[in-house]
């Protein structure tokens, strides 16, 4: 017999995955074309070339063994050498290989760190609205989410309610920034201020409180707007990070844990990282991708797709009576529901055979989440379904002209 527990995660699944399931049957019956599956946050634009040329280069020239064997927990040496390189480039720090662990991917990283950090009954505070399989991520470790509303209408952080759910068990905040679903980017002066709460809380509480930033979106951004490195404002920072985004190749798994240098006890943190990385059963990062990312560092694949996406959607749906802020980066939008029951909305959705994420999934009721990472055609051809679907629930909104046509 399955666990308890888990007989719970069975039944209440992802619902994103589930839409997503849903959608490849809608798919099969109506033809993938006249389906308009703005569920999942699935790259659609490919990787670099220079990732395909990385990977058969590694392949021909690396000795098999050597490639295919074991490595360091952390990852080979001068892979996390070559990452330090570009992250001290890019943020102004001062990290060597000794800050880095290879992982798999952003949610490899972020347990990574929980484990490291956490005892039972810690708690760990999410910023709503927030990726709901780190409330899972918590509780793998016997940490206990503490949840804090957002200040809306602009999903910014909500200081008042923070303050005042902050305790003496509190170990840990996550933070994402460009922000699944809201496409939203915390402002330099929020960091700046949470990392005074935490710096005073941390003096108040006697131990420390660790920031965990994730950052799969980082490179997603739109108008200009840059993100800001959370390490440069608070010492017990770590990051987690994905290449699933930046280099498209979330099926691969790659990603890293960055430890702060300055970080209270870094070494000793760092040495307890690499033990949860094999300990989890994660072992090691895939040795080929880090051979790629090493080579790849600096690469991005081509974002202008999501841009020119985010702006159509974003101009078509708040002309017909959607509410929203526009999203400053990653792929995603969160418009409020024109009923208060968003589950209700979003199977009305499925009549259009258009696939949304309810908000409550993101603990955030009300709302829901559309990801943009389609192709142009499939976001030109939903515009009609959105149009009935807005008319449907009274919207009051003007008629727009098809956008593109």
């Amino acid at each position: 017999m399955i666990a308890k527990k888990m007989k719970d995660l069975v039944l209440n699944g992802s619902t994103i995955r589930a839409m997503f399931e849903e959608g490849k049957k809608m798919a099969e019956q109506y033809g993938k074309e006249n389906v308009y599956d703005f569920s999942l946050g699935n790259p659609n634009t490919p990787p670099p070339e220079s990732v395909k040329k990385a990977a058969l280069a590694i392949l021909q020239e690396e000795e098999p063994l050597r490639l295919h064997g074991y490595m360091s927990n952390a990852g080979y040496e001068d892979v996390r050498d070559r990452l330090a390189e570009s992250l001290n480039a890019r943020h102004q720090m001062q990290y060597t290989r000794d800050n880095l662990i290879l992982t798999v991917g952003a949610a490899g990283a972020l347990n990574v760190a929980l484990k490291t950090i956490l005892e039972p009954e810690d708690e760990v505070v999410l910023l709503a609205p927030f990726f709901g399989e780190y409330i899972h991520y918590v509780q793998n470790f016997q940490g206990v989410p503490v949840v804090i509303p957002p200040d809306i209408p602009d999903f910014s952080i909500n200081f008042e309610a923070l303050e005042a759910k902050l305790s003496q068990k509190t170990k840990a905040l996550i933070v994402n920034t460009p922000n699944n679903p809201t496409g939203v980017i915390y402002s330099e002066d929020d960091i700046r201020r949470l990392a005074e709460l935490l710096r005073n809380k941390q003096k108040e509480y006697g131990h420390a409180i660790y920031l965990i930033s994730d950052e799969p979106y980082r490179e997603i951004v739109f108008g200009g707007q840059t993100v800001p490195y959370l390490p440069k404002f608070y010492e017990n920072t770590f990051v987690g990070y994905s290449y699933s985004k930046s280099l498209s190749l979330p099926g691969e798994r790659i990603g890293y844990l960055v430890i702060h240098h300055e970080m209270e006890d870094a070494e000793e943190t760092m040495q307890a990282a690499s033990v949860a990385n094999r300990i989890l059963g994660f072992v090691n990062a895939p040795s080929l991708m880090q051979r790629v990312i090493g080579v790849c560092a600096e690469e991005v694949s081509d974002m202008t797709v999501y841009q020119e996406n985010k702006e159509i959607l974003y101009r078509e749906l708040t002309a017909m009576g959607f509410e929203m802020i526009e999203p400053q980066g990653a792929f995603y939008m969160f418009p409020k529901s024109p009923i208060p029951d968003e589950k209700a909305f979003c199977q009305a959705a499925k009549r259009y055979r258009i696939l949304l994420v309810p908000g409550s999934t993101f603990a955030c009721p009300g709302y829901f989440r559309l990801a943009f990472c389609v192709s142009k055609e499939t976001v030109l051809n939903s515009l009609e379904g959105f149009r009935q679907l807005a008319k449907e629930f009274g919207l009051g909104g003007q008629d727009v002209p098809k956008a593109g046509l």
